[in-house]
């Protein structure tokens, strides 16, 4: 039922990129931690209220300009509307049509589909309204499953933390289980996408730590 309702307001695409995002940021801390930090400094409390607090910020702000990236889009869509049916000519309205939805990176198909798709696009749209969009209601409950996923990545690296006495154990055990769910992340992204899940998750947890070790040193 969770799956479902998250499915509804967010594409796959977005579901895992964001949890990846939140790993990325959770490991980054944990990492730069055990990389950066001698043991009798690390305590589990303090960094696991920073881990916390850091993925909440992140999805709140991934939260805000997830809406701000909806509005614009479908404001700039009205914009395309407009200019269509300002298009003095059939030929002018369907160049504009080819420029707006060229197709390019869809599954190939031939030349008269392709028109034939385009000429639809132009019928639709020729009496499209034109007045600005706004934010719905779907889209407040996208924004704030976005900071709910970015945030619950938090909790595989609060769990050590807050159970074990060692701050050097408690990071090494968080930094396996965000890793793990990276892998799991990358083995889902597979699962919709196509190809190798194994190979796909390992590549996804090979690029996440990347980004981590890059992120640590230039302070992130």
């Amino acid at each position: 039922m969770i799956v479902r309702f998250v499915r509804r307001h967010l594409d796959p695409s977005e579901t895992l990129l964001e949890i990846l995002f939140g790993l990325v940021m959770a490991l980054t801390i944990t990492a730069g931690a055990r990389l950066l930090s001698e043991r009798a400094d690390i305590v589990g409390v303090e960094l696991a209220l920073a881990l916390l607090g850091c993925n909440v910020a992140w999805g709140v702000i991934d939260g805000a300009f997830y809406l701000l990236g909806t509005l614009f889009n479908r404001n700039r869509r009205v914009q395309f509307v407009k200019r269509l049916q300002a298009a003095s000519t059939d030929e002018e309205a369907m160049a504009a049509v080819k420029e707006e939805f060229d197709l390019e990176g869809e599954p190939s198909m031939r030349p008269q589909d392709g028109a034939r798709l385009h000429r639809s696009f132009l019928e639709l749209f020729r009496n499209a309204g034109t007045e600005r969009a706004h934010l719905q209601a779907n889209d407040w409950v996208a924004a704030a499953l976005i900071v709910v996923l970015v945030s619950m990545t938090a909790i595989p690296g609060l769990i050590p933390l807050l159970l074990f006495h060692d701050g050097f154990t408690a990071l090494r055990v968080a930094n396996a289980l965000q890793l793990a769910l990276m892998f799991f992340s990358g083995y889902w992204w597979a699962h919709y996408s196509g190809g190798n899940r194994w190979f796909t998750g390992l590549v996804i947890a090979l690029v996440g730590t990347a980004l981590v070790l890059l992120a640590v040193p230039l302070g992130g």
